[in-house]
C-alpha cells in the first residue's frame, strides 16, 4: 500500500512539473511575440519617420538615434509632424527656382483694365514713324535695312567697270 501511495505521489509530482514546464514555454512563446511586435513597430515607426524626412515634412533626424524606444515620444512627434503641411522638398526647390505656375491658357487676352491702360503707349512706335524709317511705310522699308543691291544690279555693274 505504500508503495501504492509513493508510486502515485511520484506520478502527480511528475504531472504537475509537465504541467509547469507547458505554462512556461507557452509564457515564453507570448513575451517572444510581444519582442516580435514590438521591433517590428519600431522599424514601422522609423520608416515612416525616414519617408517624412525625405517628403520634407519633417526636419527631425531623431530616427537616427536608436535610444527611441518610448513609444510615447513617437507618437507625440508623429502628431506635430502630421499637422505640417505643405509641398514636399522636391516641389518647393521646383518652386523657388521657376515660380508657382499660374494661370496658363488666357494669359496673354487683354483684361478690361489692361485695355483701358494707355499710358505705355506709343504713337511714334505704334504707326512706324520713329527715328530712321524716313516716313517710308509698306514694302519699301526693306530696302533701307539691305543695303547690298541685288544680283541683277551687281552684274550690270561689273560690266559697266569693263
Amino acid at each position: 500500500i505504500r508503495q501504492k501511495l509513493k508510486s502515485k505521489q511520484e506520478a502527480m509530482e511528475r504531472s504537475e512539473k509537465a504541467k509547469q514546464l507547458r505554462a512556461m514555454r507557452k509564457y515564453g512563446k507570448k513575451v517572444q511575440v510581444e519582442i516580435l511586435q514590438r521591433r517590428q513597430k519600431e522599424k514601422k515607426n522609423m520608416l515612416n519617420a525616414v519617408k517624412k524626412y525625405q517628403k520634407g515634412l519633417s526636419d527631425k533626424l531623431d530616427f537616427v538615434d536608436e535610444e527611441q524606444t518610448s513609444s510615447q515620444g513617437n507618437k507625440k512627434g508623429n502628431a506635430s509632424q502630421r499637422t505640417k503641411k505643405g509641398p514636399n522638398a522636391k516641389r518647393r526647390y521646383k518652386n523657388q527656382k521657376f515660380g508657382f505656375g499660374g494661370k496658363k491658357k488666357g494669359s496673354k487676352w487683354n483684361t478690361k483694365e489692361s485695355f483701358n491702360d494707355v499710358s505705355s503707349f506709343q504713337s511714334k512706335v505704334a504707326h512706324n514713324k520713329g527715328p530712321g524709317k524716313g516716313g517710308r511705310g509698306g514694302k519699301g522699308g526693306k530696302k533701307a535695312l539691305n543695303k547690298r543691291p541685288g544680283k541683277r544690279a551687281r552684274q550690270k555693274m561689273k560690266n559697266r567697270a569693263r
